[in-house]
């Protein structure tokens, strides 16, 4: 009786242990791809519902409106009233929207005064504002915010003064409308003394 060993050579070694195959490593990594594709997709799908990333999107969308409109209705273009008046009105509904319509810009500026005072532009910035209450579903906003208006130089036939700047808290309450978000009131905030 003879024993077979079980020795193989170096070359039939080398052939049992055989490295994978280009295919195979394709496959494993289509695979990979197409679970973290999925798994990309299950997510985005589960955020883009997500209650709190509407709400951000909302809160997003009614700053920017607030911020421009608050500009708009804070500014005064003295050598254009009717553009101011458009612009208001553009920025407004509601009670706001009907006291500017009975108020026409000309009045507001001084031009139309009967020209007891010179008119003056004015321009304003935003420089912070905040809401201090939002309901996405009835529509409504509350912000608080502190414009810096600057009015330019007026010129009198006696002198010209320098322009000057001030600085205002105002809060306003805005609805969600066909065209956006708009203010429907806007009143301005006293600053306490020491």
């Amino acid at each position: 009786m003879s024993r077979t060993t079980d020795h193989a050579t170096a070359p039939e070694r080398r052939r049992l242990v055989r490295p994978p195959s280009r295919t195979l490593v394709a496959w494993a990594a289509v695979a990979l791809a197409a679970l973290l594709c999925g798994y990309a997709g299950w997510s985005y799908a589960a955020t883009r519902g997500d209650d709190s990333r509407t709400y951000a999107e909302t809160r997003d969308r009614v700053l920017t409106d607030a911020t421009r409109h608050l500009a708009r209705l804070s500014s005064f273009d003295a050598d254009d009233p009717d553009a101011t008046q458009r612009a208001w009105l553009d920025a407004s509904t509601g009670l706001l929207r009907e006291q500017v319509t009975k108020s026409p810009a000309t009045d507001r500026g001084a031009k139309g005064n009967g020209g007891n005072r010179p008119a003056t532009t004015a321009r304003a910035t935003v420089t912070d504002a905040a809401l201090t209450a939002l309901d996405t579903r009835a529509g409504t906003a509350d912000l608080i915010a502190t414009v810096t208006v600057t009015n330019g130089p007026v010129a009198t036939s006696s002198k010209k003064t320098a322009a000057s700047t001030e600085r205002q808290r105002l809060q306003a309450a805005l609805v969600r409308t066909d065209a956006g978000w708009k203010v429907e009131s806007l009143t301005a905030v006293q600053v306490g003394g020491a």
